[in-house]
């Protein structure tokens, strides 16, 4: 062991003076930082009241929406079943009738 200088100062260790040092940069850090936790918190706030106000009216939209679904997909349910009674024209122009068929109305087709 070394004996001690009596130049030297003595060591004295204060445990509040690093615990003072730390809070210190902690309120510095809490100032610096405190507008834009509550700019966050605020927006949060604010964005979750905008939901609960919103919430019930997005409800009333949804339920809306299903009730005019149900009813189009039954509309269109009952008309694609139904079909109207009798013969259906369907528009083609007639067929020609061939040469040498008989008949008053049978015209003779020409050939290319």
């Amino acid at each position: 062991m070394t004996a001690a200088d009596p130049t030297q100062a003595p060591k004295t260790r204060r445990p509040w003076q690093a615990a003072g040092a730390a809070a210190a940069v902690v309120g510095a850090c809490a100032v610096c930082c405190a507008g834009p936790v509550l700019a966050v918190l605020g927006g949060l706030s604010i964005a979750s009241l905008a939901g609960a106000l919103w919430m019930p009216a997005l409800a009333v939209i949804a339920v809306a929406a299903l009730v005019v679904m149900a009813l189009v997909l039954r509309r269109r349910r009952n008309t694609t079943c139904s079909a109207p009674a009798g013969p259906i024209d369907l528009g083609m122009p007639p067929t020609p009738s061939r040469a040498g068929a008989s008949g008053a109305e049978d015209k003779p087709v020409d050939t290319f």
